[in-house]
C-alpha cells in the first residue's frame, strides 16, 4: 500500500520533528536525571542544596506529585492504564493542533511517557526534587512533572485567558 505524497508530507514535517525532538528530549531528560538519583541514593543520602531545595528519593506509586499513592495493585494498574489512554489521548489532540500547540502537547507527552516508563519498568515513578520552607514541605516531584505542569499551565492559560479575547 502506497502512502500518498500529502500524508507523506504531514508525517515528516518540521513540526511533527520539532514535536517529536521535544518529546523524546524531555523523555532523555527525564531518564538521565531518575537514574542519576537512584543510583546515587542506593548508596547514598538525600542531597542538601540549600535550606529550600533537597534531592531526596520516594517511589511514587500515585499520579503527579504523589497523589493517590496506594500500595493495592488494583489502583495502580487502574491508574497506570489512565495515564496510558490520556497520551494516546494526548497524542491524537497532537495530530490536530497547530504548531504552538503541538509544542505544549509534546511537553505534556515527553513528561507522561517519562512517567509511564517508570510505572512499567519499576512499577512506581522515582521523585526526588523536594520543595520546602522550613518544615512546610511542598509535593516531591521529578523532571518529568515539571514538563507536564508548564504545559498544562500554558494550555489552561491560553483557553482562558487568550482565546477568550
Amino acid at each position: 500500500m502506497m502512502i500518498s505524497k500529502n500524508l507523506k508530507n504531514k508525517i515528516f514535517s518540521k513540526e511533527v520533528i520539532i514535536s517529536l525532538l521535544v518529546i523524546f528530549s524531555i523523555f532523555i531528560l527525564d531518564r538521565i536525571t531518575k537514574t542519576a538519583i537512584v543510583n546515587h541514593q542506593l548508596t547514598n543520602q538525600s542531597i542538601f542544596i540549600n535550606e529550600y531545595l533537597n534531592l531526596e528519593l520516594v517511589w511514587n506509586t500515585g499520579i503527579g506529585f504523589g497523589l493517590l499513592s496506594q500500595n493495592a495493585n488494583t489502583y495502580y494498574h487502574l491508574i497506570s492504564l489512565t495515564i496510558f489512554l490520556v497520551i494516546i489521548f494526548l497524542i491524537f489532540l497532537t495530530i490536530k493542533a497547530n504548531f504552538s500547540e503541538k509544542i505544549l502537547f509534546s511537553l505534556i507527552l515527553g513528561g507522561a511517557t517519562g512517567n509511564l516508563y517508570d510505572r512499567l519498568v519499576y512499577f512506581a515513578v522515582p521523585d526526588f526534587i523536594d520543595l520546602h520552607i522550613k518544615d512546610f514541605h511542598w509535593f516531591t516531584f521529578n523532571i518529568a512533572d515539571i514538563f507536564i505542569t508548564i504545559g498544562v499551565i500554558i494550555i489552561i492559560t491560553q483557553e482562558l485567558l487568550i482565546k477568550k479575547k
